[in-house]
């Protein structure tokens, strides 16, 4: 059996939203890859540190960097449970991945909506990986939030 190294990749940042969702976080995760390796990681920390940069993709990507010693990420994979916002997207595109893969699409605040298509021109972009895990978690979280 061939194991799919995005679906691996993403239950990790699962794992990652999973720790924000008990922290009481929007329970988003990101992790980054580089050569098979997990260099860095995050989860929403938004509450915790009181900073409104505190997303899970800005601390995987500072993680990143400070492992790599340098600021340009075009050899890594992003893996992110949630379509990232356009903060995330700007530091995405400045960070220069060679590929993102998303969980499930984030139809209120994600990028695509306020972004045209070419925006990550020179990276790779994979969406729907375990859509629906990264999806039921958010809905859970929100429905507790509701009652």
């Amino acid at each position: 059996m061939e194991i799919n190294l995005d679906e691996l990749y993403m239950q990790k940042a699962l794992d990652q939203a999973k720790m924000a969702y008990d922290s009481d976080e929007v329970p988003i995760g990101a992790i980054v890859v580089c050569n098979n390796k997990i260099i860095g990681k995050g989860y929403n920390q938004t509450e915790k540190l009181n900073d409104v940069t505190a997303h899970a993709e800005m601390l995987a990507i500072t993680a990143a960097a400070s492992h790599l010693g340098g600021k340009y990420l075009d050899e890594c994979t992003l893996y992110v449970t949630i379509e990232p916002c356009v903060m995330c997207a700007g530091a995405i595109k400045h960070a220069r991945f060679q590929k993102v893969v998303i969980g499930a699409t984030e139809p209120k605040m994600g990028f695509s909506q306020f972004l045209n298509e070419d925006f990550y021109s020179k990276t790779e972009l994979k969406s729907g990986v375990l859509e629906e895990e990264c999806k039921s978690l958010m809905k859970t979280f929100f429905k507790t939030k509701r009652v």
